[in-house]
């Protein structure tokens, strides 16, 4: 009874104020804008345009720009709290379809809050698209052509790079990730930007199966004999060292642990498509095809 009194109050306070205006783009009108983002690919973005003054709250995997540390989170963006997105009074709640739980999207929905999402980037021209989709959105149409540029002749720059390498594309690559929902160490699977991204650094990912994510086994990890280990951010630095990389099942006996070639990486750089991926790209190329 109290949590759906909560509720009400929250839509009279907020519908006073105007804020669900459907007359307005909250895109244009600077004054009533409070954008709620969960989206690490759509923040990053938005800090690119230059379209961050309305940004009020991002989610807990959000992380770049460094500028974005400064701002309140209201979780991890699968494990999302309706009343901490609430206390930010939105106006606009954008995401890119991977949040959760459910429920909260529906206590959303009922309080009216509008929900954005943009159109998908699972490839580079598809990312291409999403700037200027973004772009339009926010007013920024010039920035976004300019995005999409830099993006064009960077990954131009990729190619040349992983040319240079000549034979040298058959390095078998893990990348080991944190899941928060579960609190256990996840492999990223061959179904994944992840994939593709190693594929563009002259690289492969030898674990079997389709998933996007699996858990971290043994057997697995056993399988793929990797040269090189990579493991995200959060999730290295709960270890702390490389020696403590090793102690995952199965990592020891790796070709990679052999070879001490274990490599820290933030998450941003390796989970989706983004103003920075051909830079992304060159960076991987000299991490992992160092000698």
């Amino acid at each position: 009874m109290k949590k759906n009194l909560f509720y009400a109050a929250a839509v009279i306070a907020l519908t006073a104020c105007g804020r669900f205006s459907n007359t307005s783009d909250p895109a244009k009108d600077k004054q009533v804008v409070r954008i709620v983002c969960v989206s690490k690919q759509y923040n990053e973005i938005i800090y690119a345009l230059g379209a961050e003054r309305n940004l009020v709250a991002v989610d807990l995997s959000s992380t770049y720009p460094d500028a974005i540390k400064s701002l309140p989170n209201v979780g991890y963006h699968r494990m999302l709290s309706a009343e901490g997105i609430i206390s930010m009074n939105p106006t606009v709640v954008m995401h890119d379809n991977n949040v959760g739980p459910d429920n909260v999207l529906r206590q959303l929905d009922q309080l009216k809050i509008p929900i954005k999402t943009f159109g998908k980037a699972e490839t580079i021209e598809e990312t291409k698209g999403l700037f200027r989709e973004m772009g339009e959105y926010f007013g920024r149409k010039v920035q976004a052509d300019s995005l999409c540029k830099v993006l064009t002749d960077d990954m131009q720059a990729a190619v040349e790079a992983k040319e240079k390498l000549g034979g040298d594309t058959m390095i078998k690559v893990v990348v080991i990730h944190f899941g928060r929902i579960g609190n256990s160490y996840l492999i990223v699977g061959k179904h994944s930007i992840t994939t593709n991204l190693l594929s563009m650094a002259g690289a492969q990912n030898p674990v079997e199966g389709e998933k996007g994510m699996m858990p971290l086994s043994a057997e697995t990890i056993a399988a793929a004999n990797p040269d090189v280990i990579l493991v995200t951010d959060y999730g290295y630095d709960r270890l702390g060292s490389v020696d403590a990389v090793k102690t995952l099942p199965g990592v020891a006996t790796t070709n990679a642990a052999k070879n001490n070639r274990i490599y820290r990486v933030e998450e941003h750089d390796m989970m989706y498509y983004g103003p920075r991926t051909g830079k992304n790209i060159i960076q991987l190329i000299q991490l992992i095809h160092q000698k």
